[in-house]
């Protein structure tokens, strides 16, 4: 099992007050969301919401989703929000230091590979092409080596970091392996700065969830991907109907028992969250929960809440 470090920083996505008290203006007590930045954007239009419906402030940190069960283990945070489940590693931190939680998957995401939007050659890449770049030891440098037909145009490669829940998917589907992955590319647990160096770089290419490419679509260019059936665009559409694979997967927020138990806004924004699922995905371009999946969420809140 890899070893995650602890992020010396934490990267704030959206700061709503964080005070014991609550919000300036006399809301409840402010509840705390670290980890994932592929989840963030979903729980920040959640936290927005529910500040403007019940005027509980939220804040939501995007450490990354092992930076996140970091903290959460640590008691340091009430929701870790996770583009993977949480592994045996983590549960054992959590389970030494007595942090009891439930898991609630809040929607489902296509993780997507973007390109410079200059690059006119790529547009659709098999696993195999993507296991040639991506895995442990490769030393591709050039789009021709990946296939013959592109131009030799150098390859610049940019990524999640290791604490990225992102970086655990991605390698597990295409390498095969979770956390098996070349080493020489430009990492970040801040999906932004990989907008950039793929953006800025004609022969870049990078990885990130979809609502990422969905804000970024004027300066990049999403590639098809071949699981085995021909090449399929990454949409919200596709990963629900499940013929986006290997890359479509399940967006987590886990929420600890002691803020259950002591907090009684914590159950009303997982409330909220789950009753608003559709409007809230949509809104931060992931799929929806579908109907029995929304039920099996809300009877965890309910067995979890008492």
């Amino acid at each position: 099992m890899r070893r995650r470090s602890t992020l010396a920083a934490i990267a704030v996505f959206s700061v709503l007050v964080l005070s014991a008290c609550g919000g300036a203006d006399g809301g409840g007590a402010a509840i705390t969301a670290d980890g994932s930045s592929t989840v963030g954007p979903f729980v920040t239009k959640a936290a927005e919401d529910f500040k403007a419906a019940q005027d509980v402030d939220v804040t939501v940190g995007i450490s990354g989703t092992g930076g996140g069960f970091e903290r959460f283990c640590a008691g340091e945070t009430d929701l870790s929000n996770a583009s993977r489940q949480i592994d045996d590693e983590e549960q054992a931190l959590c389970a030494d230091a007595g942090v009891e939680y439930t898991e609630f998957r809040v929607a489902t995401d296509a993780l997507t590979n973007v390109v410079n939007a200059e690059n006119d050659w790529a547009t659709c890449l098999t696993v195999d092409q993507l296991k040639t770049i991506w895995g442990p030891g490769s030393k591709v440098s050039s789009w021709r080596e990946v296939d013959s037909s592109f131009p030799d145009v150098e390859l610049s490669l940019f990524g999640p970091g290791t604490d990225s829940g992102t970086f655990d998917y991605f390698t597990g589907a295409i390498n095969g392996d979770e956390g098996a992955s070349r080493t020489d590319y430009s990492p970040s647990e801040d999906d932004n700065v990989i907008v950039q160096g793929v953006s800025g770089n004609r022969g870049g290419l990078g990885y990130f969830g979809f609502s990422y490419f969905e804000q970024n679509r004027s300066v990049l260019r999403a590639i098809e991907v071949d699981g085995g059936s021909g090449c399929v665009a990454p949409s919200a559409e596709a990963a629900q109907d499940g013929s986006y694979t290997p890359l479509s997967r399940p967006l987590y927020v886990y929420v600890k028992q002691a803020s259950f138990d002591e907090n009684e806004d914590v159950r009303g924004f997982v409330e909220f969250m789950l009753d608003n699922n559709a409007s809230i995905a949509e809104a931060a371009q992931f799929v929806p929960l579908g109907a029995e999946q929304l039920a099996e969420e809300q009877s965890k809140l309910e067995a979890a809440t008492g």
